[in-house]
């Protein structure tokens, strides 16, 4: 193993560095990714496990696959957001409105839902709509750059 190099490598002296960093630019729109993109898909998966993590299975079965739909469609939207972005953008304020569906839909879908149901589908499409706007608010930021 000798033969093997530790040194450190810089990409600042690769003869396509520039045209590298023009690509990424282009391609994630100024982004940055990690900062949006995993809370939303944090929160989609929640939400799709929230009926079996709050107990509610038995007493709201409209409501289970509801949350897990709607959680599905979230964290789809992320992975559209992190896969594609420059494409997905027009989709973040689709995110705000399924945000606020889950709040709105724990009494149109669910039945006589008990406070920790009411409590769980608030704070999670409040978050939805947060991080939606906080997407909406990034693409139209690298839509004027």
């Amino acid at each position: 193993m000798s033969n093997v190099s530790h040194a450190r490598h810089d990409i600042a002296g690769h003869p396509d560095a520039s045209e590298m960093r023009a690509r990424y630019d282009r391609v994630m729109g100024g982004r940055d990714v990690a900062l949006v993109d995993a809370p939303v898909f944090l929160v989609g998966l929640y939400c799709a496990v929230s009926p079996w993590v709050l107990h509610f299975t038995a007493s709201q079965p409209a409501l289970v696959t509801h949350n897990l739909v709607m959680g599905i469609a979230i964290a789809v939207l992320a992975l559209g957001f992190t896969v594609m972005p420059e494409r997905m953008s027009g989709l973040s304020w689709a995110l705000c409105a399924i945000g606020a569906w889950i709040i709105v839909s724990t009494w149109v879908v669910g039945s006589s839902p008990d406070a920790g149901v009411v409590i769980n589908n608030i704070i999670v499409g409040g978050l939805a709509v947060l991080l939606g706007m906080v997407c909406a608010g990034a693409a139209a930021k690298s839509r004027k750059t």
